[in-house]
């Protein structure tokens, strides 16, 4: 939390504060919220709050713990929201109205729209393959069976954002090209955590790219009265980690659900136990609380090898699991004896993957391909755009090395050495010099 908040969250919202024309849509979990409490940042919670009260952002409802909406029941979706809203109207009062909503892992479906829109919501954010036709973006969108708004996050500027390859505002122009002249709109969409912590030195590079005198930014939710165009469509199932290898597979949540992965299959079943058991019980006590805490996405998603992969992450998921349901007053021994059986499978299969050398393999060709989608374009990017994102990275790595905070210079260092590497020749040679001296 420390160091995540350091790198991305203060350095984001300080250059939100510190550049009032710059605004953006923010989806904030609630359960980050309780994070930055029970850690001390009350600076950043005072941020937001006063971005909020500037009108410089707007909060999007969700899911308080993360869960895949599409994958759990009715009932669970409307209690993670309704816990969200409840976290969001407790530290920020009037000012966390939320006309928006942003699915966890951006994970949709038309059962997921129809929950939303009976909870007051006006507007969801998916992927653009939720939509099997042409998205033109001087027009808004509603799904054809709930009546909902939808806003398709715009696939491949967010890719080449999310993984630097739009550095500079420069850049940045040049790649939308005529488009500026137009009248419409650009929705991209990525984890805060891309912008200082995944991508070091890219956290000024948002502030460049949101203060561009030439692209003016909107609120999500103010698109409606500048795009009066509305067409009705039907849309398809979909995450913002979604492929289109996938898509031809029809397993639209592969990352999380993948039906050939033998560890998301038991790590499903043991979340459908969980909840089924906490569900039937009339005074489950302390295990509602751990059941909504345990269905985070999170367990499945490192499952995948995907190319990412956490054992640890798999353990504590199917062991908060497994301690829900033993928590549980009154449970089954049969729905005990599955839980130990399901949580003992999930581990064991997990060491036999590292031992086999199946994480490797699985990882190493995944990993190709998402490097396709995100650092395909680094190479042909001129090179006064690359030495000027090189020396946003230099600068930062020395202000914090002044201020000892040598392994966040290391990570800076490492990004200047990969990006040098699309340099070559002597240019590449000279800036690894100077970094060294």
């Amino acid at each position: 939390m420390d160091r995540i908040t350091k790198e991305s969250y203060r350095r984001v919202l300080g250059g939100l504060r510190e550049n009032p024309k710059a605004r953006i849509t923010f989806n904030i979990n609630g359960v980050l919220i309780d994070l930055w409490e029970k850690f001390g940042y009350h600076d950043v919670i005072e941020t937001v709050g006063e971005l909020l009260q500037r009108g410089q952002i707007e909060l999007t409802g969700s899911a308080k713990f993360h869960p895949l909406l599409p994958k759990v029941p009715e009932g669970e979706i409307k209690r993670q929201v309704e816990l969200n809203a409840q976290t969001l109207h407790e530290y920020f009062g009037d000012l966390a109205q939320t006309k928006g909503f942003f699915p966890p892992e951006m994970a949709y479906d038309v059962n997921v729209a129809r929950v939303v829109k009976e909870m007051g919501f006006s507007w969801i954010i998916a992927e653009e393959l939720s939509f099997p036709g042409k998205i033109v973006y001087d027009r808004i969108y509603q799904e054809k069976e709930t009546g909902l708004t939808i806003f398709f996050r715009e696939r491949a500027t967010s890719y080449k954002i999310l993984s630097g390859q739009l550095g500079t505002g420069k850049l940045f122009l040049e790649d939308l090209g005529e488009r500026v002249n137009r009248n419409e709109y650009l929705l991209t969409a990525m984890d805060g955590e891309t912008f200082g912590h995944h991508r070091p030195g890219m956290d000024r590079a948002l502030m460049e790219l949101l203060t561009l005198p030439e692209i003016p930014t909107v609120l999500i939710s103010e698109l409606p009265e500048k795009f009066p165009q509305v067409e009705i469509i039907e849309t398809r199932p979909s995450t913002w980690a979604l492929m289109e290898k996938d898509l031809e597979k029809k397993i639209p949540f592969a990352r999380w659900d993948d039906p050939d992965n033998g560890i998301q299959k038991m790590q499903w079943e043991l979340t459908d136990l969980a909840i089924q058991t906490v569900l039937a019980s009339k005074e489950p006590g302390k295990a509602r609380e751990m059941l909504d805490r345990a269905i985070h996405s999170d367990q499945f998603w490192w499952a995948s090898a995907r190319p990412w992969w956490s054992l640890e992450m798999i353990e504590r998921g199917a062991f908060e699991l497994k301690e829900t349901i033993l928590a549980v007053p009154g449970a089954s021994e049969e729905s005990k004896k599955k839980a130990r059986e399901l949580y003992f499978g999930i581990i064991t299969t997990g060491f036999a993957w590292q031992r086999m050398g199946k994480v490797e393999e699985l990882a190493r060709a995944e990993d190709e391909e998402i490097r396709m989608h995100t650092d395909a374009a680094l190479p042909t990017i001129p090179k006064e755009e690359l030495e000027k994102m090189i020396a946003h990275i230099r600068e930062e790595m020395l202000e914090v090395a002044q201020s000892q905070e040598y392994e966040r210079a290391a990570l800076l260092r490492d990004r200047i050495k990969e990006l040098q590497g699309y340099l070559g020749g002597e240019s590449s040679k000279g800036v690894k010099s100077g970094v060294a001296s």
